[in-house]
Formats: C-alpha cells, structure tokens, sequence
C-alpha cells in the first residue's frame, strides 16, 4: 500500500515537471513520499 502511493506521488511530481500543474504541492507531496521512505527503511531494520 505504502508503495503504490509513493508511485503516485512521484508520477504526479513528473507530470508537475512536464505540464506544470500543482506547483509547489506536487513538491511537498513528494518530500513527505521521501520521508515516508527513509521512515520505513529504518522502522523495518529496527524489527529484525
């Protein structure tokens, strides 16, 4: 689940690039996918 919306976020934060629809929130959604990521790398290696 966590994947699939990390796939989107960047798939809008592309389409922000290529059409320049959202500005600044496709950005911020992408920061928060980020932080979502490196959240998850470190809570998993905690649970091994």
């Amino acid at each position: 689940m966590l994947w699939t919306i990390i796939v989107v976020l960047f798939v809008l934060w592309l389409l922000g690039f290529t059409i320049h629809i959202g500005g600044a929130f496709i950005h911020l959604l992408l920061v928060i996918a980020v932080i979502l990521i490196v959240y998850n790398l470190v809570a998993g290696r905690g649970r091994s």
